[in-house]
């Protein structure tokens, strides 16, 4: 089979000094910083510079007079134990010697609030700190649609929550979460202990676009503006309609389904709405990132995986993470074929060679690979440009290659 090269205009906007932003908007919000230990929150996701952006909010924080110190903050993620969410956030460059900051992991938490799902918790080390800095990034979830979805908010109700809140949050149903998020993110408000939040906003390029520091008085609000500015830079398919979509890399680092939801079009929630485009109709997947470190939730959203794929599954792991959102189906395992060159020449023998797309991962659109029937459709839409040189898959022991 032979595909083509499509690069996609998307929006760059690159800052070009993180660590003097990062200075320049928490000062801009002019706090009273208190004396003693101030939390920052680190989640799981592959947020581009995150080392030098918490290495700078810790910088700034020492020059006011506190004692910054880092917390995991991610839920249920790897493995939902102290030891295993350290090592998550150290997976990213964040070390204590890195950061020149002390790490203090626990799934410990204190009972702040009661919803109608169940109690509202905190990280108790966020709990008993001076103050809490929030720093998460700001984009679309995958899982629901609203005003507020994966930002601030959600690292303070499931993040900061650890297992225990991300249970009640998710316990509501896909169809409740937005406003589920709102309900708990005040509780986590009134607690008093949010000194700041600081958004993170990524160009089409996953890098960091932009930052935004808030008072904790106007996160819910100013979120939801930061939401719907990020969709100018969230980027997508460039067509509505496929037959096969390969994906190379599937994984945490990409989204918190492992394919991002909002970009295949499948949120893989039984019984609630899907999303209405892109409308794919075969979705096969060759491995999942090692950066993920085990976790294949949202791997049910494919329909055809490799063995390599499947034995780097760390099921404990993934099974914690999925029993917490309760979306059974995004766990199941999808048909497993040998390798990659026997998924896509199966998937080629039993549904056609047209309207295909090759894509890296779902977090990384700037170039695609499509079939020669797009290439038509492609060249008139604004934004992309294809190349005329036809690009053969090869293989290498059956595993795709890189230069295709």
């Amino acid at each position: 089979m032979e595909l083509f090269k499509v690069h996609q205009n998307l929006v760059s906007r690159p800052l070009s000094d993180i660590r003097a932003e990062v200075f320049r908007q928490l000062s801009s919000l002019q706090l009273t910083v208190p004396a003693g230990d101030v939390a920052i929150t680190v989640g799981s996701r592959g947020i581009s510079n995150i080392p030098g952006i918490v290495k700078a909010c810790g910088d700034w924080l020492k020059e006011q007079g506190a004692a910054p110190f880092i917390v995991p903050a991610m839920g249920s993620h790897n493995g939902a134990t102290a030891a295993g969410q350290q090592a998550m956030v150290e997976s990213l460059g964040i070390t204590e010697s890195a950061m020149e900051m002390p790490i203090r992991s626990s799934m410990e938490v204190v009972r702040i609030g009661e919803v109608r799902t169940g109690p509202v918790f905190m990280d108790r080390h966020c709990y008993e700190a001076a103050a809490v800095l929030v720093v998460n990034r700001i984009k679309l979830h995958t899982c629901f649609s609203g005003p507020i979805q994966s930002g601030l908010t959600k690292m303070m109700v499931v993040g900061m929550g650890k297992i225990r809140s991300a249970q009640t949050f998710h316990s509501a149903g896909a169809a409740a979460m937005k406003d589920m998020l709102l309900e708990m993110g005040q509780f986590v408000l009134d607690s008093g202990r949010i000194l700041a939040g600081l958004g993170i906003l990524e160009d089409g390029f996953d890098q960091t676009a932009e930052l935004h520091a808030i008072r904790p008085a106007h996160i819910l609000q100013r979120e939801r503006e930061l939401l719907q500015h990020h969709r100018h830079y969230f980027p997508s398919l460039p067509v509505s309609d496929l037959n096969v979509l390969i994906v190379r890399s599937i994984g945490k680092t990409y989204s918190g389904t492992g394919m991002d939801t909002n970009v295949i079009g499948r949120r893989g929630i039984r019984d609630f709405e899907d999303l209405d485009r892109p409308r794919v109709r075969i979705i096969g997947a060759l491995e999942l990132s090692p950066s993920s470190q085990g976790n294949a939730l949202g791997v049910g959203n494919a329909d055809f995986i490799t063995q390599r794929l499947r034995d780097a599954i760390d099921e404990h792991k993934t099974l914690i993470n999925t029993l917490t959102t309760g979306d059974m189906d995004r766990a199941k395992i999808p048909a497993t074929l040998a390798t990659d060159e026997v998924l896509i020449s199966t998937i080629a023998e039993r549904y056609g060679t047209s309207r295909w797309m090759l894509i890296p991962n779902t977090l990384h659109l700037e170039e695609l690979l499509v079939s020669h029937d797009l290439c038509e459709e492609l060249s008139a839409t604004p934004g992309c440009r294809v190349e005329t040189t036809p690009i053969p898959l090869t293989f290498q022991n059956g595993r795709l290659l890189p230069s295709t």
